[in-house]
């Protein structure tokens, strides 16, 4: 095996733990700096657009901006030296006050990707809007169509904005923390109860009555573990 290819596989499956976690710091230092000098850029390049790289504990690291600048500040990341040429991800979560939107942009010629975040303020039943990106990537057609469908957030000059899941009466949007279903659609009832699973539903508050430690129970379909650890980890999977 020559040297320059046991170079390039250790830099992907370091050898031992110090290399990895050598790697790990250096890769994760870039990263940082890569971030830096993107922020930097966009508000030299979108003044207003108030680019934010804030550090993160937990997932990975993002760019906040203003909602009024997406449109360029994507623009110019497009045709920028990272080559961000791809939207691959549009997501969406309702954070109770504002809808939070997701951009995840891939450059498949540098090899990276950015997460872009904008928060969009409710205003009673009023949807809260922004740009629409189909002008820039085809691919946020259909993806902005789910995201105005499930969460309510319209898209300004989209070529088709309508539903995209549910049908195009339908009453509300889905992934709204304070959705509630209709009753009745087109004369048929919406959740019918000898359809529903109740048990199901109340398996994890009843399950917290009959504990001995509530405490123990999380919102999922099984115990959660206690805070203290068990002395004994190697057998366990991860």
């Amino acid at each position: 095996m020559s040297t320059k290819l046991t170079k390039s596989i250790r830099k992907i499956i370091p050898l031992t733990r110090g290399q990895r976690k050598s790697n790990n710091a250096l890769y994760g230092e870039a990263r940082r700096v890569v971030f830096d000098e993107i922020v930097t850029f966009l508000n030299r390049t979108v003044l207003g657009c108030e680019a934010k790289a804030p550090d993160v504990e937990v997932g990975d690291r993002f760019i906040s901006i203003f909602p009024d600048y997406l449109l360029p500040v994507c623009g110019e990341l497009k045709k920028s030296r990272w080559a961000f040429t791809t939207l691959e991800v549009i997501s969406g979560i309702d954070r109770e006050k504002a809808i939070e939107v997701n951009y995840m942009l891939t450059s498949f010629t540098k090899l990276h990707d950015l997460i872009l975040k904008i928060s969009l303020p409710k205003k009673g039943p009023e949807l809260p809007e922004v740009d629409s990106l189909a002008s820039l990537w085809s691919s946020a057609n259909w993806q902005e169509r789910e995201c105005y469908d499930l969460l309510g957030v319209k898209f300004r000059q989209h070529p088709d904005l309508r539903r995209i899941l549910c049908p195009d009466d339908w009453e509300g949007h889905p992934l709204r923390k304070d959705y509630t279903p209709q009753e009745k659609f087109h004369g048929m009832v919406v959740n019918p109860p000898d359809k529903i699973n109740t048990g199901d539903h109340s398996f994890c508050e009843n399950l917290k009555k009959s504990a001995d430690d509530p405490k123990r129970v999380i919102g999922s379909w099984k115990l959660g573990e206690s805070d203290d650890k068990p002395e004994d980890t190697e057998n366990q999977g991860s």
